[in-house]
């Protein structure tokens, strides 16, 4: 099995580092991620200008490529032939932040995960439930070994066609994890706020601020299992079509007139 590892936060990143530790025994591990922070960046693909690569190391000396595209990019450059074997599965993370609800849609990390399964190929984003920690400061060692568990049921039983995985870790130690959950997406939600301020010549800029979102913990979605100590694993797909709805819109059909 070739396994790509990236991710959103850098090729800097702990979270990376501690990932690559763990699944570099399950095959063959290339890691290119980004060679800076792009968290929150979405689904982002470089179109406008060249992309470049070069070789870099882990902090414990794991050979690494890095890029100065995005995540997206890197599964990209991947799987369109930067690499002399092809990819079987792509596992990005891991983030040191929970990626819960409306959050994958804005997501580096999962979004990572959704590029493989474009490709057509199983993709895995890793997130960590870290809380207000700073992330050289976290333990992610529980996460990884949460990774290497997940990637080896992905490698024993397979993932159907166009379904990536969303998987989010409660800050805890290995034992007192509950084990998986499989979960449907949570209502996240948000407490923005525009800040307005003035540049020292008096032009206006502004922030999107606020306070730190939250969620319905109800059960069998993402919030819930990560509350209760399980370990969220959400499938998720492509198809974002309202299918329940589109009887909803037979008025909608018909003649322009």
């Amino acid at each position: 099995m070739h396994i790509l590892a990236t991710n959103d936060d850098g090729i800097d990143a702990p979270g990376l580092l501690a990932m690559a530790q763990r699944l570099r025994d399950l095959g063959e591990l290339t890691v290119l991620a980004p060679n800076r922070n792009w968290s929150a960046s979405g689904h982002v693909k470089t179109l406008h200008r060249p992309l470049r690569v070069w070789e870099a190391r882990l902090a414990d000396g794991i050979h690494a490529l890095t890029t100065d595209g995005a995540p997206s990019d890197c599964v990209a450059l991947a799987t369109l032939g930067l690499l002399d074997r092809p990819i079987d599965l792509v596992v990005s993370g891991i983030n040191p932040l929970p990626n819960l609800g409306h959050d994958v849609t804005y997501s580096g990390t999962v979004t990572a995960a959704m590029e493989a399964a474009i490709a057509g190929l199983p993709g895995i984003a890793f997130s960590l439930d870290g809380g207000d920690r700073r992330p050289e400061e976290m333990d992610f060692e529980p996460a990884a070994r949460v990774a290497e568990a997940v990637v080896r049921r992905a490698r024993k039983n397979g993932m159907p066609e166009g379904v990536f995985l969303n998987v989010n870790v409660p800050y805890r130690p290995w034992e007192e994890l509950r084990g998986i959950q499989i979960t449907r997406q949570g209502l996240r939600l948000y407490r923005d706020a525009l800040v307005a301020r003035k540049d020292p010549r008096g032009r206006p800029y502004y922030w999107i601020g606020g306070e730190a979102p939250s969620g319905v913990s109800e059960p069998g979605t993402d919030f819930g299992a990560l509350q209760d100590g399980w370990v969220s694993l959400t499938p998720l797909q492509l198809d974002l079509t309202a299918a329940d709805r589109l009887e909803s819109f037979n008025a909608w059909q018909g003649s322009l007139a």
